[in-house]
């Protein structure tokens, strides 16, 4: 009879200490979010990214607005602005 393989050890889950008030009430805080900033060539190819999709979005815009379809050439027009905010936020925010 063969011998059964070694089970894999799964990782073990974080655990959070909660604090005294949420020990109270029987709940533990949740772990705070890694708040540091992204690498700059990571910002720099999201924002890369956005210019290319609010480029997109602009075509849309124009193209619909020349054919007489007004309700898509403003959504193209925000959806331009949006990401182009965005895109900016990314790379100047971090």
């Amino acid at each position: 009879m063969p011998e059964p393989e070694p089970e894999a050890e799964l990782p073990a889950p974080e655990t959070v200490t909660p604090t005294p008030a949420a020990a109270e009430r029987g709940v533990a805080e949740a772990p705070t979010p890694d708040r540091r900033p992204r690498p700059l060539i990571e910002r720099i190819g999201m924002a890369a990214i956005a210019l290319v999709l609010g480029t997109l979005f602009g075509t849309i815009a124009v193209a619909a607005f020349v054919s007489g379809e007004l309700f898509l050439a403003t959504m193209g027009a925000i959806g331009c602005v949006m990401t182009f905010w965005v895109g900016g936020l990314t790379l100047f925010r971090g």
